[in-house]
């Protein structure tokens, strides 16, 4: 069975974007784009949602730096009902089922490892199906408050994970990876 891993960029107050901020809240570092790299590199299935799709391919379509290279290489697969074929980004498949059903036969299927990068509601709806075998949350040392955008924590259920590993990049981001925890949650 195929594993699947989310990852999650967000500021210290749970938001994975802000008005106005730069990619990776402008905290790039060598430890940050060393991590970034060794991850696309490893085999992997793309899985994201419509918004994010639209922010990463609207840059990797016209870069040619070896990060957006590799992302145009690798199979994508991006959740939406509004995206029209054909996409602009290579290796891409838009998809119109529901994320649920799409993913859990993606997962029973041979293939790379599945990875959704950003796509909040999307990792919400794998978490809800328990879809997520891997949830690995970078966090920025960066408080947004009012200026935060797409809130990564509203509409979850009560759900339990137990700690795999956690990494510090850059003396200022922490990474936490996490698995769905096999205990049943207190009620």
């Amino acid at each position: 069975m195929r594993e699947s891993t989310a990852d999650l960029f967000i500021s210290l107050d749970g938001f994975a974007s802000g008005m106005n901020e730069p990619p990776l809240f402008g905290y790039h570092g060598e430890d940050l784009i060393a991590w970034i790299r060794e991850n696309l590199e490893k085999p992997q299935t793309l899985i994201m949602g419509r918004v994010t799709y639209a922010a990463l391919a609207q840059f990797a379509v016209a870069s040619s730096d070896e990060l957006n290279l590799r992302m145009t290489a690798l199979p994508k697969v991006v959740f939406s009902s509004m995206l029209q074929d054909p996409p602009t980004w290579r290796n891409t498949r838009f998809v119109r089922t529901p994320v649920e059903e799409e993913i859990r036969e993606l997962k029973h299927q041979d293939g790379d490892p599945l990875r959704s990068i950003g796509s909040i509601s999307l990792v919400k709806s794998m978490i809800r199906s328990q879809l997520v075998d891997r949830l690995r949350l970078m966090i920025f040392p960066v408080v947004l408050g009012t200026a935060g955008r797409e809130f990564m924590y509203t509409g979850y259920e009560r759900t339990s994970f137990e700690l795999l590993d956690s990494t510090i990049l850059d003396s200022r981001i922490t990474l936490l990876e996490y698995k769905p925890s096999k205990r049943k949650s207190p009620t």
